[in-house]
């Protein structure tokens, strides 16, 4: 980006670098008195925002870089005699200039981080989901859904320290119009404070204690997360029946959770421990003497270069709320990945093999789409960047009851995402 000098001082006199009037000599010879830019140009030499050539002219006409117009707002960031407005305008140029501000050495962070007190982002998402179920060879049933979710995450600055965040879905399923299949729900809020060495949450979001194979959906209460490379995690609260999917779940869990996770490198691994009380109302069903159930997972994920990696991840229970004791209290999943696909970039995509034991009494409410709880089986899958900030997501299961192998299930999912 070029601009010249006059244009530059237009920007500077917005900023308060001449917002009064004064009496001060004229440092430069190629600047008239009755030029438009003459107080501009000499209140900006006299707090020191501009120097001029060493042959005492301005040359206003002259083009200049970003990088002299950073060094010009790095000059006028320095001034603490400013109203509310112009540091408002200050912080806006900081964040335009930001790279070069750092390469002169200059903080922009918290400035950048203030311009803007309040960022929305969010996402629409079409889904289509089509099932087959089969026993001992037979199509017995099949179901094809069509689901639209609009989601708004908002997020906005508290203090130095503190920020709130939410989560607000309005979601419909697309084969009727009428209203009682729709529903606006505020999935997540809670309030964030980051410090230098560990996070604070307080209240409804989700767990990062192994998210993906036991549950990834929120919980209320409050966690707290230290480290860096190696990060520990601890959090407590409440999650609902709804959420964990149970439907001998008589009331609402209470919920306690720890985790350990190490970043190497190229291998990253983790560990957790969590415990739910969930509050089983009974029946045939439940084998368990104890509603108390605790849930042990590890998992690990090996990076081969920049495109390949393979994950696998492993979790173990105390009870089982079905027939056999060795069906449902433990899960396992492995997933060999290539690339991905990323919003920001088009063209970008990925694609996945993955194998998946999902006993429902372990893999509560886990994040896979294609194989479903209770199930084991292969899952492929593959996502493309077509235009940028739109996901296309393709996954297909070839699932297997664990109970009785002779109940199967075809599931194929599609995804499309508008990210904004």
């Amino acid at each position: 980006m070029k601009k010249t000098l006059v244009s530059a001082l237009t920007t500077a006199l917005v900023v308060g670098a001449a917002s009064t009037t004064f009496a001060a000599a004229n440092p430069f010879s190629d600047v008239p008195a009755d030029h438009w830019a003459y107080d501009a140009v000499t209140q900006l030499a006299a707090d020191g925002v501009i120097e001029g050539y060493g042959d005492t002219t301005f040359q206003g006409d002259k083009s200049i870089t970003r990088y002299e117009m950073a060094q010009m707002v790095a000059k006028a960031m320095a001034k603490t005699d400013v109203s509310a407005a112009d540091k408002a305008m200050i912080d806006k140029l900081a964040a335009e200039f930001a790279d070069e501000l750092n390469n002169l050495g200059v903080r922009v962070s918290n400035l950048e981080k203030h311009a803007d007190m309040v960022k929305w982002n969010g996402k629409v998402e079409y889904t289509y989901t089509s099932v087959r179920h089969k026993y001992d060879g037979k199509e017995y049933s099949r179901a094809n859904d069509d689901h639209l979710l609009f989601r708004l995450e908002p997020t906005a600055e508290v203090n130095d320290h503190w920020d709130v965040h939410a989560r607000l879905d309005a979601a419909t399923d697309m084969d009727t119009d009428e209203g009682h299949n729709s529903n606006v729900e505020l999935k997540r809020a809670w309030a964030q404070g980051n410090y230098k060495n560990f996070t604070v949450k307080l209240g409804k979001f989700a767990s990062e204690v192994n998210n993906t194979i036991v549950f990834d959906d929120p919980f209320s209460g409050f966690g707290v997360t230290f480290g860096n490379a190696l990060k520990a995690t601890a959090e407590a609260g409440r999650v609902s029946s709804d959420t964990l999917d149970l439907p001998r779940m008589g009331k609402t869990s209470s919920y306690q959770g720890l985790g350990l996770a190490y970043d190497f490198g190229k291998l990253s691994t983790k560990a957790g421990f969590q415990h739910f009380d969930w509050n089983v109302d009974g029946g045939i069903y439940v084998n368990s003497d104890s509603d108390d159930v605790n849930i042990w997972s590890v998992g690990a994920n090996y990076a081969f270069d920049k495109n390949v990696a393979f994950n696998a991840e492993y979790a173990k229970g105390n009870a089982d709320r079905v027939y056999r004791e060795d069906a449902q209290d433990k899960a396992y999943v492995f997933e060999l990945n290539y690339k991905g696909a990323e919003a920001a970039n088009k063209g970008t995509w990925g694609a996945w093999l993955g194998y998946r034991y999902l006993g429902n009494c372990v893999a509560l409410d886990a994040t896979y789409d294609a194989i479903t709880g209770g199930y084991k089986g292969w899952e492929v899958g593959a996502n493309y960047t077509p235009f940028k900030n739109i996901v296309t997501t393709l996954r297909y299961g070839d699932n297997k009851a664990l109970i009785d192998n002779d109940f199967k299930m075809k599931k194929l999912f599609g995804r499309v995402e508008f990210f904004f």
